[in-house]
């Protein structure tokens, strides 16, 4: 792959090295040789082991946890491939951490997602592709061009096979008031009926369930979330679902942030199944028997491959069948 001069090169930190991997063997390529480790002192240590001079690079790197070990892996890679004279700098961040603080909800709070863009953009990164930001305008918070990836095709294209030919016997759920929009493009592309969960938050990654919108009685249920932190949101929905007389409840998101109890609450839910993308690499010890991941390799892959060629990236934002 090398149409107008400059040779693309792929490298991987520390955060998701298995989607990179997937992501060269779509692209038919090697992974670029690098090593990112720390210093005795806890300071992250970046060396590139191949020469970057005049390549198109792409760095793939989640921001999840550690949050801030990942983000200066990435900010820390950046700086290397600048002054190492590559020709451009791409921060492929499938999951990007502090997207929630995107504004300010009390008095002297920080925009910490602004400053997080900043920090991309200062260490040379000369544009971003991400998946499913957690408010679509983060994007002009970045001074560089974005291209932001939506993962509802993918989930929802999962679902079609299961739901065909029993489509009112389905309804997609939105959580909260914050996804009715995902939640409506994902009920158009299954042709089912929506509804919506009210929610009043009490604080942070606590919720309570007030009343739903629509009638679940007797449908089998797809509650839809761009991502699971507690699970508290999600697993409190799926209790008032059931409860609204909903005969099975799915759940799907495009990150799986699984913090803190969130795995003991799904597995005591009365969720069937939930299906998530590996923008974020889980550990064994959260694979339950519930959990299914779908692979993002093939979009990334072909949208690293459209901003190579300079094609427009907007093609995928729409379901594949």
């Amino acid at each position: 792959m090398n149409l107008h001069g400059k040779e693309i090169k792929i490298f991987a930190a520390n955060s998701n090295p298995a989607l990179a991997k997937r992501i060269t063997n779509a692209l038919g390529m090697s992974m670029g040789k690098s090593e990112v480790s720390k210093f005795s002192d806890g300071e992250i240590s970046v060396s590139l082991l191949e020469s970057v001079r005049g390549s198109d690079c792409f760095i793939v790197q989640s921001t999840c946890d550690p949050v801030n070990d990942n983000i200066m892996e990435l900010l820390i890679m950046i700086d290397a491939m600048k002054r190492a004279s590559a020709a451009r700098i791409t921060a492929v961040i499938p999951y990007m951490g502090y997207a929630r603080q995107d504004r300010k909800s009390k008095a002297r709070d920080p925009i910490s997602a602004k400053l997080c863009a900043d920090l991309i953009t200062a260490a040379g990164a000369d544009r971003v592709l991400t998946m499913d930001l957690h408010a679509p305008q983060i994007q002009g918070f970045f001074n560089i061009p974005v291209d932001h990836l939506v993962g509802a095709p993918i989930l929802s294209d999962h679902f079609k096979d299961f739901v065909r030919g029993q489509n009112d016997s389905f309804m997609c759920v939105s959580p909260d008031l914050g996804s009715v929009t995902r939640v409506r493009a994902f009920a158009q592309n299954l042709d089912c009926p929506m509804a919506i969960v009210d929610k009043r938050r009490q604080k942070a990654n606590v919720s309570e369930v007030m009343n739903i919108i629509g009638d679940v009685s007797g449908k089998k249920v797809i509650l839809v979330d761009d991502m699971i932190d507690t699970a508290g949101t999600l697993c409190h929905a799926a209790e008032a679902i059931i409860k609204n007389g909903a005969t099975e409840v799915y759940a799907c998101a495009t990150h799986g942030v699984l913090s803190g109890p969130a795995i003991k609450r799904i597995q005591k839910s009365p969720i069937s199944k939930l299906v998530l993308l590996d923008t974020i690499q889980l550990p064994a010890e959260k694979m339950i028997d519930k959990l299914e991941v779908l692979n993002t390799a093939p979009i990334f892959a072909e949208a690293i491959r459209r901003i190579y060629d300079e094609q427009p990236v907007s093609p995928l934002f729409v379901s594949s069948k």
